[in-house]
């Protein structure tokens, strides 16, 4: 078999493993028979757990951002809201399917300390970045003002990234919630608020 091929069965049983038992709790023993392997095959192709948790990371996180960007590149030209929509559905859709890698992104890696925290930020950043990019052109849109400086709604972009988050870890633990319906709540409580925020009706104090 190819060193790839079994490489990914060995990251596949891996996040597994982390996704549902932890990483302290998780044994190399375990992922070896898992992936149908001996222990010290998975030492030779990935020299330690820590590092085996990395590769896990860095794989899960590439492909969640990926998932994210070819949603909404599947939207096309359609309007702000149609291609925030596609990126929640893809969001969503993803977790739901994967949901011990998520489990690791999210549950796992924040708490092990550097550098899996470090790994994680930059996955985060990237999506944040890639959502103030929809938002900002949305409030342009609606301005009028093709101007209208990021830092506007930056904020914006991440409570979004953070509600989605709780949110899929609330899906992932009722299987009674689809992705779509998780994808639809969001959405209507951000767009909107949003839509509010961009025509210029913000929340005032007393």
């Amino acid at each position: 078999m190819p060193r790839a091929v079994r490489e990914q069965q060995m990251l596949d049983a891996a996040v597994r493993i982390f996704g549902q038992r932890g990483y302290r709790a998780a044994s190399m023993d375990d992922i070896a028979e898992l992936a149908g392997v001996s222990k010290p095959l998975v030492y030779l192709y990935l020299n330690s757990k820590e590092e085996l948790f990395g590769a896990c990371i860095r794989r899960e996180a590439a492909a969640l951002v990926d998932a994210v960007r070819d949603g909404v590149s599947a939207a096309g030209g359609d309007s702000a809201d149609r291609q925030l929509w596609a990126g929640l559905r893809a969001f969503f859709g993803h977790t739901a399917e994967r949901p011990d890698g998520w489990a690791v992104l999210h549950g796992q890696a924040r708490t092990q300390g550097e550098p899996f925290a470090a790994e994680v930020a930059a996955m985060r950043a990237e999506v944040v970045a890639f959502v103030t990019s929809l938002v900002v052109a949305a409030a342009r849109e609606a301005h009028g003002d093709p101007s209208l400086p990021e830092r506007e709604v930056a904020g914006l972009a991440q409570a979004l990234v953070g509600a989605a988050e709780s949110m899929a870890d609330w899906a992932n633990a009722d299987a009674s919630v689809s992705a779509k319906e998780a994808a639809a709540t969001l959405m209507n409580f951000a767009w909107v608020g949003l839509g509010g925020m961009l025509e210029g009706r913000g929340w005032v104090s007393a």
